[in-house]
């Protein structure tokens, strides 16, 4: 593992969109407490990734990671396929 993969950040999410070429939307959720009452809620955010080889469909939990702007809104790359939908 060279000096430049430790630094990039990697996030784990599933893929809610697959209709454009070479992209997907990875829906990625966190718990965040509750200001007033410190319950634990879910957040969710969705980012943009590049999907050279079209090899994932919607419900597949993937691994992504930063990397250079590819396109206006595409600022990560699919590293793995974590697990395939059913």
């Amino acid at each position: 593992m060279t000096d430049l993969e430790k630094k990039r950040r990697t996030l784990v999410g599933v893929v809610v969109s697959d209709k454009m070429t070479c992209s997907i939307v990875v829906e990625t959720a966190r718990l965040v407490p509750h200001k007033l009452y410190g319950k634990m809620i879910r957040r969710h955010k969705k980012y943009m990734a590049d999907d050279p080889q079209n090899s994932c469909q919607v419900g597949d939990q993937v691994m992504i990671e930063e990397c250079r702007p590819l396109s206006k809104n595409k600022r990560w790359r699919l590293r793995q396929i974590v697990k395939k939908a059913e």
